[in-house]
This record gives structure tokens, sequence and C-alpha cells, in this order.
């Protein structure tokens, strides 16, 4: 547990599995995780000897020759090549497939792995039920932190008009593209003595670091972090330092990377990449030592972030200046940590020439997410705040959650953090109506998430919960509003406005006013749900 940042359920599984023993874990269906573990099993072999085979490929066969020569001229060696067990899938429509069968495998197995795909799924496919996912490609195999092969990403060798240049296996029983690190089982122990994750966009770039001697480097599956990658690696690590590549597109990553990354309180700094250089060729041109200075000269992400946008503001007009003050406070809001946020406004207004406490009024309030309570459980429903009612309804009732999918939710909810565990919900693919379905949502939620969610689920849910959802949602969607308008009228107060940008304001201004009068029949309405509740009115409302 202490070892890899890991709760002891994790541990006993990771343990056992290590040494072939089986953990029964109660409650569930014996028969339903017996047939389960075995189809794991399968798959997990499947995988394993299909990543001996690409190897065996890559080393031993001469159509792969060119496969090796383009590993060599990106310095990777038959022993990095070894070591990290990339291969290569011939560029024919069933050979994997064929090989797959004349071992044994049943075809249903092959089809569940993603290594194989059914003809359906492509029409200039060969007339055969099935053939091979990856074809000519050089092949990295994708792990689990314990080092078991879960999925493969392929890399094109040659360029195929519509074909993508990285190919990953879909998700599949033992791989969720979103949930994996690539090289976490191999850097995991260097990434807790560091507390710092240098991130990069490509295998080919994690390896060449890796093997250079940077071993505290993860890639994600893709470019851009998700909320879920984030939060394994914040079990690791307290900073990020993010080394895409200096092209458009790694730019625009690293910018995407930044919710998941400070929703989870990590550090964020940015190793910009020169001109048509990326990790792989910059630590084999210029080495360790030089690569391991542009990290610890990275810049702080928001720094990083002003720089870039000032350079295409013109801080003379007024009107450039705002729009520039908006996106940045928008951003700044992901920031949970208080006194982070206040330093980082500070030096942002500093930078655009506005008043402090102007631009301070920009930033929507943060309250750390995922609360817990300490005190006896509040049966009555009305006591509950409006995010936790209704993470309540959208947990526990089919009719309120298809309701609030239904609305225009993400515009509420990312104009206020505190809503992450709502947000959380609406997000994920899980029936209401099914426990199991609802379990394995929670199940697979970080420590905290989870006892989080299992609070509101232990509640009852109330019998006019369908006319409340409308109510209580909004009420945050007013709330929304006002914060929006309170930004607005604010905005109007700064001097040095032209005739145009007060007019703009006016109109938003009046905009939001309206909106706000379509919602007083929703407010006197949930006033009048509070007020005929007998003894619930004693009770402390939202």
């Amino acid at each position: 547990m202490d070892y890899e940042h890991i709760d002891f359920p994790a541990a006993v599984r990771k343990l056992a599995a290590r040494v072939g023993i089986s953990v029964v874990e109660e409650g569930g269906n014996v028969v339903d995780e017996d047939r389960e573990r075995a189809a794991r099993r399968r798959l997990l072999q499947l995988h394993a000897e299909a990543a001996e085979w690409f190897h065996e490929n890559l080393i031993k066969r001469e159509f792969a020759a060119p496969a090796r020569k383009y590993l060599r001229e990106r310095g990777i060696t038959a022993e990095i090549a070894k070591r990290w067990q990339i291969g290569y899938a011939p560029d024919e429509w069933d050979a994997f497939g064929s090989w797959a069968r004349d071992r044994g495998y049943d075809p249903r197995d092959l089809v569940a792995s993603g290594l194989v795909k059914t003809k359906d799924d492509a029409a200039d496919a060969p007339s055969r039920s099935t053939y091979d996912r990856f074809r000519g490609r050089i092949m990295f195999p994708i792990c689990n932190d314990i080092g078991e092969v879960i999925a493969f990403s392929g890399r094109l060798l040659k360029d195929k008009e519509g074909a993508a240049k990285y190919l990953n296996s879909p998700e599949t029983p033992l791989f969720r593209k979103s949930k994996v690190l690539f090289g976490l089982d191999k850097t995991k122990r260097a990434l807790i003595e560091a507390n710092c994750a240098i991130v990069c966009e490509g295998q080919i770039d994690l390896i060449s670091l890796f093997e250079g001697g940077i071993t505290n480097v993860v890639a994600p599956q893709g470019t851009a972090f998700t909320e879920d990658q984030a939060r394994v690696l914040k079990r690791y690590v307290n900073e990020v330092v993010l080394c895409f590549d200096s092209d458009a597109a790694g730019k625009k990553a690293a910018e995407r990377s930044l919710d998941a990354l400070l929703q989870n309180d990590l550090i964020v700094r940015v190793a910009e990449m020169p001109a048509g250089e990326d990790p792989d060729s910059l630590v084999r041109r210029e080495g360790r030592e030089e690569f391991e200075k542009r990290v610890t000269a990275a810049r702080d992400f928001f720094d990083y972030w002003t720089d870039r946008e000032l350079a295409n503001v013109n801080l003379m007009s007024l009107s450039e200046k705002m729009q520039l003050a908006h996106r940045m406070s928008e951003i700044i809001a992901r920031v949970h940590d208080r006194s982070m946020r206040h330093e980082i406004a500070t030096r942002s207004a500093s930078r655009l020439g506005v008043p402090t406490n102007d631009f301070l009024s920009l930033i929507p309030d943060i309250k750390p997410a995922w609360r817990g309570s300490t005190g006896p459980m509040d049966t009555n429903p009305y006591s509950w705040r409006k995010i936790d009612f209704l993470c309540l309804l959208a947990l526990s009732s089919r009719v309120c959650r298809d309701y609030l999918l239904a609305q225009d939710w993400r515009d509420v909810t990312r104009t206020n953090p505190d809503m992450e565990p709502l947000e959380r919900i609406l997000e994920a693919n899980f029936n209401p109506d099914d426990p199991a379905s609802v379990a394995t949502f929670v199940s697979g939620l970080a420590a905290g998430e989870d006892a989080f969610m299992a609070k509101h689920l232990a509640r009852k849910v109330p019998a006019d919960a369908e006319t409340l959802v409308v109510s209580w949602w909004n009420g945050l969607k007013q709330e929304a509003i006002e914060r929006k308008l309170r930004s607005a009228e604010s905005r109007l107060k700064l001097p040095g406005l032209t005739t145009g940008d007060v007019v703009n304001l006016q109109k938003e201004i009046l905009d939001l006013q309206e909106q706000l009068h379509e919602l007083s029949p929703a407010r006197e309405a949930d006033s009048n749900c509070r007020s005929t509740g007998g003894d619930r009115t004693s009770q402390s409302n939202p």
C-alpha cells in the first residue's frame, strides 16, 4: 500500500495476481463472477501471446525489415525493443487471426479482445467473417500497472489515405483507454520518488526518455489527459510537467489536459519544445542532462498560457483586453486551491493591467468538491443542498436522470466547480434502475468520491422527486445566470470603456435579466414546494 500508493483491496488483488491466488469477493453472483474471471484470464493470455507473436515478427521476419529500419532511425535498438516487447503486425488481412485460431482461440474471444474485427466493420474487407484490426503497424503493448498486456497501440509504417497514424485497441473488458497511462508499470516507482511526472505524447517519446535515464515519465492514450488518468497520476505525484510537441496540436493538447489535472490539484508546468523537435529527438540530440535542464526550467502553465495569448492581443484595445481577461478568469477558476488561485489571479491581473479586485470579481468562487458528512445523515431532503439532492436523483431515478440529461446542463455545471460530483454522474454511462450498473460506476471512482456517492445512495428518494428535480435544477440555473449577471455588471464599471463596449455589456445584462425573469415561475414553484411541506419548513433550506 505504501510503496505503490494504493488502497488495501487493490494491494490484495495485485499480490494475489502475482502468485496466482484467486481472491474471492463476497456479495455478487458466484457463477457470473467465475465466468467473468475465466473470460478475463483468456483475454490476458491471448494478449500476452499476441505480444510475443508481434515481437517475434519484428525481430525475425523478413517482412518486418522496414519496421526494424524505422525503429533504428528513431534510436530504438533490438535490446530496447525486447525490453518494451515492441512488435510488428503484418500488412495482411488475416495473419494474426489465422495464427490465433490455429492456437485454439475461439473466434468470439478474438473479437472480444479487439484484435480482430467483424466483416461488417469495413466495406472493403475481404469476403471472410473476420479480419485483423492491426495491419502493417509497429505494435506497442499497453500494460496495466502490474505489467499485464491489456491492449495495443499500432503505429502505421506507411501512410495510407484515410488511415490514422496511431491506432489503439478498442474498449474491451480489459482496456478502458481513458483510465490507462502508457508506461506506468515501469515508471511508477520513479514517479513516487520524484513526486513529479513528465508527460509526453507518444510511446516512442516515452521509451526514448526512459532509456535515456529519465524514468519519471508517462503518456496518455492519445494527447490530452482525461479525468480518470489524472486521478490515477495523483496517486503518485503532486506535480506534472507537460512535454508535448511544439506544433499547434501539441499546444492544444496541453490546454485540453489542464482541466483534468487541475481538478485533481496537480501543479502543472510546461516544458516548451523547440520548433520541429519532440522529447525523443531532443533527448537523443542533447542528452539527458540538457533535457533535465529544460524540465527544471519549465514554466507554470498560466505563465506559459498568458505569454502565448498576449502575443496575439492588442492591450491598447479594451475590447480585446477584456475578452482575454474573461478567457483567463475561466481557466484560473479551474484551480481548486484557494490561495494558489488568488496568487495566479493577482499575477494575471498585473500582466493585463487590470485592477486586481475587478479581475477577481470575474472568477467564480470555488468550494471543495466531494464533500463528506461528519454528522448523522439527515433524512429530510429539504435540508440538503441542491447539488447533493440532484446527485441523489441522478443516481437513483431514471426519470430524473433523463430530465437532467435533456437540459443544457454543462452550461450550468461549468460555472460552478462545486457541481463536479453532479457533472461526473451525468457524464457516466449507467442505468439508475439497475443496482449492479450503479455499483459498477461507484466502484470505478477514486477514494473519497465513492464514499461521497455511497452516502447519497443510502438516502431515500422522496415521493415527489419528479416535481422537485425541475424546481431544484431551475434554482441552480438561476444561480448560474446571476453569477454571469454580476460579472457583466462588474465589467460595466471598468474605466475606459468605449461606446461599443458599453452597448454590448448592456445588451448582455438585459439578456441575462430576461433569462432570470423567465425562471420566475420555477422559483415560485420551488418556494411553494417548501412552504407546503409542513414541518419540513423548519429545516434549513439551500
